[in-house]
């Protein structure tokens, strides 16, 4: 029965991070809204006023160096009466924003029924305000080109969509301390992003959890690591450092995840005691 079950979760997984579903997406799309655009007649000028949008964005679509948003896909498909030809790729599409690495994991993000993330190294992508989400992609090594920012900040931006999701996932956060006093983009952006944290913290079903820097046991000390629960009712684990990543569906290995986190929520200081450390870390920024 567990071997059927991991076969199961296997399939929700599909490809694999590292085989970069939806590489050269972004490009045929380009492509095939240049042919519809020309077949209706239209330069990209009154192409882009039907739609709202400037020529020179829509250069940029059909060139395949910005990555075109729902809305902006189910208008150009409705306005070049492509019959759904472009709304077909609009799932693969809202993949490509990611980077490759965590492109299966934010499918199986967006449809969880609950989620469990350990946070060592910044502010989960969830929890992040605009401006450290930005900060975080600026000063990332190598540099990013600014396009490539502006898509992974709407990206994660519409990531937190969950939390108007109904019915509401089921979320869990465990943040180490040193997270939290870590000044990324400065101290005025870390302060509205523990302000955020709180907000959502309110939230019922939303938890956060502070795991305090003197704490002698710690479970996790292998880095970080979420654990989702898919709305086919399976959990999968997924790690990632450095650029890599891997989701894993064998239950030991699950299985070994899940006990960590739960004595890592153990080890943590309480909800509400989490709150009243933020508090007071922001007394401090």
């Amino acid at each position: 029965m567990a071997g059927v079950r991991d076969e199961r979760a296997r399939d929700e997984v599909g490809q694999r991070p590292e085989d970069e579903p939806g590489s050269g997406v972004v490009a045929a799309f380009g492509r095939q809204l240049k042919l519809l655009r020309v077949r209706a007649g239209l330069d990209r000028a009154a192409f882009g006023k039907l739609m709202g949008y400037a020529g020179e964005s829509v250069a940029s679509i059909e060139q395949g160096r910005r990555i075109p948003q729902p809305k902006f896909i189910d208008r150009a498909d409705e306005v070049l009466d492509a019959g759904g030809v472009l709304k077909a790729l609009k799932e693969e599409l809202a993949r490509a924003q990611y980077p490759a690495f965590f492109r299966d994991a934010a499918r199986l993000e967006a449809k969880a029924a609950a989620l469990n993330v350990y946070a060592v190294y910044a502010v989960p992508g969830l929890l992040q305000t605009g401006d450290y989400a930005r900060a975080v992609f600026q000063i990332q090594r190598p540099l990013l080109e600014d396009e490539v920012i502006e898509q992974r900040l709407e990206a994660r931006m519409v990531r937190q969509e969950i939390f108007n999701r109904r019915p509401a996932p089921l979320m869990s956060f465990v943040i180490e301390e040193a997270v939290l006093r870590r000044p990324i983009g400065g101290s005025k952006t870390l302060r509205g992003t523990l302000e955020q944290i709180l907000l959502l913290g309110q939230m019922r079903n939303v938890e956060v959890q502070v795991m305090p820097t003197a704490r002698e046991d710690n479970a996790a000390l292998n880095g970080p690591f979420s654990l989702i629960d898919t709305d086919k009712g399976h959990r999968i684990a997924y790690a990632e450092v450095q650029g890599d990543s891997r989701l894993y569906t064998e239950a030991p290995r699950v299985r070994e995840l899940e006990a960590r986190y739960g004595i890592l929520r153990s080890q943590a200081l309480t909800p509400s005691e989490s709150s009243a450390f933020i508090v007071q870390l922001m007394g401090e920024a």
